[in-house]
Parts: C-alpha cells; sequence; structure tokens
C-alpha cells in the first residue's frame, strides 16, 4: 500500500485555541505573497438592511387622473367638432369716413342689423350704426345714429391704418321699416374641427438569467409595491413605474411635427415615407399654445397681488365662463397666490386662516389656502408635482402651472354606446375587441416563468398607443 500523505494550504492551518486568526480565516481583502494581511473581517461595520428612499414616491403621474377620462378609440386618428360663437363679432377690421368697413375675414353681417362700433383706442370712442349697404364677404356700409357719416363723430380715429388703431363692432339687432321685405341671407353656425393622432409608446426590461438568481444584500422596495432581497425586482418594478408615468408626461408634452421638422416619418416608424407624413401628437401644452390662454409673468413674483388674478377672471369672462377650475402651480406660484390670498383675508388681513384642528385659533394656523372664491368663479388650488420635481419640469421651469376648468362636455362612449358627460381632456387609446392597448406587458425569454425562446434571459415588454384630446383649449389657462 502506497503511503498517502494531506497538507494544508498554510494560509489554512488549523488553531488549536478558538479565536481568529490570519492562518485560520480568509482574508477577501488580498494577499501579499503567500501570507494573508490586513484580515479584519471580524469588526464588521453595521448593515442597515433596507434602501433609503431618500425622494418619497417618485412617480409624478396623478394630474390625468383628477382632470381626465380615458376611452377607447379604433382608428389613427380622432377628430371632434367645437361650436363657435353665438353673436357675431369683429376685430382688427378698417372703417372709413364715408362708414365703409372691410373685414380681415369672412363676415355675416346682413343689410338692415345695427352694429356697435369702436375705434379700438386704450379709451375708445363707441358709436351705434346702422347697416345699409353690404358689398361683400368682406365688406360693409354702416351709417350712425349720430352723425351723417363716420367721418364727421368727433373723436373716432379713421386716419390710422395701424393695427392699434383699427375698429371692432359686434351685431345687436337689427331695425326695418313697415311693409319690407323679409331680411336677406342667412347666419350658418359655424364650428372649428380639430384632430389628433395617438402615438406608440414603449419600453423594456432585461435581467439575465444569473442575475435573476442572485440575491442582494439590501432589502429594497419600489412605488409598486414590489420589494425583497433580488435586485431585479426593484429595477422591474422602476421600469414599469417610469413607463406609466411616461404615458402621462406624453400626453402632456407631446409634440406635432411640422414639414419643416427634422425628423423624417420612416425614422419613427421605419417606412420609406418623408417629412410630409404625419408624426407627432398634440399634447396638453401644445394645445394650450395655440388654442389657450397663456399668461405671462402671472404669480412669478412675491409682489403679486389678487388684482393679478383679476385680469385672469375677465379673460374667463370672455370665454365659457365656467363657474369651477382647478389650479395646478408649481411651488413659487402655490405660496405667492397664498400670499396674494393672504393680503385681502379678513378678519386677519397679511395673514393666513385658521383652518386644522376645527378651525382653532389656539391649535394651529393654516398657513395655505386650498380653495378660494373670486367673483363668480370657484377655485381650487394645488401643487403639481410634475412642475417641481427635479428631474422634470423642475429641472425646466418654464411652465408655472395650468388652470383647468372642471366643466363637462356631452361625448358619446364606445363602450356604453350612448352619450355620457365627460371631462374636457381625454386619453384615447387604441383598443378593439381583439387587442386592448392601453397598457400591455408581456414577458418573452426563458427566465422567470417565460418559456419563448433560448436566451438566457427575461425581458418584459411594455407597450402603449394613446393621445390627448385638449376640448375647448380657450377655457384653459398657461401659466408661464
Amino acid at each position: 500500500m502506497a503511503n498517502v500523505s494531506f497538507s494544508l494550504p498554510s494560509e489554512l492551518n488549523p488553531y488549536v485555541e478558538k479565536v481568529a486568526s490570519y492562518s485560520n480565516y480568509l482574508n477577501f481583502h488580498g494577499a501579499t505573497g503567500s501570507t494573508i494581511t490586513n484580515w479584519a473581517q471580524q469588526y464588521l461595520p453595521e448593515l442597515y438592511a433596507q434602501e433609503v428612499e431618500r425622494y418619497g414616491n417618485r412617480s409624478i403621474s396623478s394630474f390625468l387622473r383628477m382632470v381626465g377620462a380615458e376611452m377607447p378609440m379604433a382608428s389613427d386618428q380622432v377628430i371632434w367638432s367645437e361650436q363657435g360663437r353665438l353673436h357675431l363679432a369683429h376685430e382688427n377690421a378698417q372703417v372709413n369716413d364715408n362708414g365703409v368697413i372691410t373685414t380681415a375675414e369672412n363676415h355675416s353681417v346682413r343689410a338692415g342689423q345695427t352694429i356697435v362700433l369702436s375705434d379700438g383706442a386704450a379709451t375708445p370712442t363707441v358709436i351705434k350704426a346702422f347697416v345699409s349697404e353690404v358689398a361683400s364677404d368682406t365688406q360693409f356700409t354702416v351709417l350712425p345714429y349720430k352723425a351723417d357719416l363716420v367721418g364727421n363723430i368727433a373723436g373716432f380715429n379713421t386716419t390710422s391704418d395701424a393695427p392699434a388703431n383699427r375698429c371692432s363692432f359686434f351685431v345687436y339687432g337689427s331695425e326695418f321699416a313697415k311693409g319690407t321685405a323679409a331680411m336677406t341671407g342667412a347666419v350658418k353656425p359655424k364650428f372649428e374641427s380639430f384632430t389628433n393622432k395617438p402615438i406608440i409608446l414603449k419600453d423594456k426590461f432585461e435581467v439575465s438569467g444569473s442575475d435573476s438568481a442572485q440575491i442582494g444584500w439590501v432589502e429594497v422596495s419600489g412605488e409598486s409595491g414590489q420589494g425583497g432581497y433580488l435586485w431585479y425586482l426593484k429595477a422591474a418594478g422602476d421600469t414599469r413605474v417610469r413607463f406609466e408615468d411616461y404615458l402621462e408626461t406624453a400626453m402632456v408634452e407631446a409634440e406635432k411635427g411640422v414639414d419643416a421638422s427634422g425628423i423624417e416619418a420612416s425614422a419613427i416608424y421605419g417606412g420609406s415615407g418623408g417629412n410630409n407624413d404625419p408624426i407627432g401628437s398634440e399634447g396638453l401644452f401644445a394645445a394650450l399654445e395655440a388654442r389657450g390662454i397663456v399668461a405671462t409673468g402671472a404669480y412669478d413674483s412675491v409682489n403679486d397681488t389678487i388684482s393679478d388674478f383679476d385680469l385672469i377672471l375677465k379673460e374667463l369672462d370672455k370665454q365659457g365662463s365656467i363657474e369651477e377650475n382647478m389650479l395646478f402651480l408649481d411651488r413659487d406660484s402655490n405660496l405667492n397666490v397664498d400670499d396674494a390670498l393672504a393680503a385681502v383675508n379678513a378678519p386677519n388681513p397679511g395673514m393666513s386662516s385658521f383652518g386644522v384642528f376645527e378651525n382653532s385659533e389656539d391649535m394651529a394656523l393654516n398657513l395655505g389656502f386650498n380653495g378660494f372664491r373670486r367673483g363668480s368663479y370657484d377655485f381650487y388650488k394645488t401643487d403639481w408635482k410634475y412642475l417641481n420635481n427635479k428631474s422634470t419640469r423642475g429641472l425646466i421651469n418654464d411652465i408655472k402651472g395650468v388652470l383647468v376648468p372642471a366643466g363637462t362636455s356631452s361625448v358619446y362612449d364606445q363602450i356604453l354606446g350612448s352619450n355620457i358627460r365627460r371631462p374636457f381632456l381625454h386619453v384615447r387609446y387604441r383598443a378593439s375587441e381583439s387587442d386592448d392597448r392601453r397598457m400591455k406587458s408581456w414577458i418573452t425569454g426563458s427566465v422567470g416563468g417565460a418559456a419563448t425562446s433560448g436566451d438566457d434571459k427575461m425581458e418584459i415588454h411594455y407597450l402603449s398607443e394613446r393621445c390627448l384630446v385638449t376640448q375647448a383649449a380657450n377655457n384653459f389657462v398657461l401659466f408661464k
């Protein structure tokens, strides 16, 4: 029989006493030659088991959930129409001394009607006039009630063609002599048609089979409820929450492409189309820039007063005059509105209202306002996290807030098969009996229960196809 002997590496020589020494413990800090050095892992630092949520709830979506509605659609575009104004009025018209008025666009004024005419000055001269003749779709003649010609009315500026001095007018009635014929012509209702197209949003999470079986040292948690010691669960949950945020921020920020855009449709859709193919979509901000009220400089200073807000009320009076409205503001504007309200707050001018703990002055002081009424309007005010977050609009800081009317419009619901009342903001998503693209997710690969390919990984795919319909944008206010 052969003599067999065994030996241990010098780094793992047993020790007769139960003590830690460099010769019977592995040193993971490295070695110099055959000697293990710097071993001190018996003095491990204290380790916190949970990940610190230093940013709180990081999701910024909630705006459209509060003020909008989601509705399915089955087409490549959505078209809606909006009413024109009921009464006839024009701005930036020209009038000469003989009372010939020329409008910049086609008018619907008819002979025999009566109008109120203003010269458009800062302190306007206003006259009442009778429409004696209609020459064309852009020109008609008026005779003033208090003079034979417009040019003979003192103070009425008809000599300058500057836009600031052009006239404005509206029709208030008509007058006919006894036994005369009926009015010539008729006014047809005018409405405007708008369109938008959905965009396809995608995202993906990926983890290898090895990483999915790895246990981390720190317990993690996320906004969607995921948690545990597996890092990939945290990453997968974050990807889903981020994508859900994109579903809202894309509806707020989306922009329609134009012919001069550097983006070709082929770059997005993979086709052979050129710049003339439609790309992008109209988001909330783009719709308000084009069709809404844009207020620049409102409540971006601590010196703003309640009178600055009154200017907004006057603009709302010119539109739909919707009584209830919601203000979604960034932090600075929110505080400036609080200060402006506190300055006129009775019985505590210069202070805010007592409103916590049953309105007890001795127990708490509420230094903010959640709502207020001014004139004939009610306003409900809140912060918009999207405008404050440093990784979203809080980084850009150009949009200060949005005023959203709380009114509703009648729309046809494809699911219920009837007309229902919905808010002015609709998120339209593609859906049919065979495929619902509101928010799709699926797993591919060979890890995590999937068995769709031989790849040693798991992929979680997300997809949505949607657009935003902003109806009655003239009742919204964009603060910049």
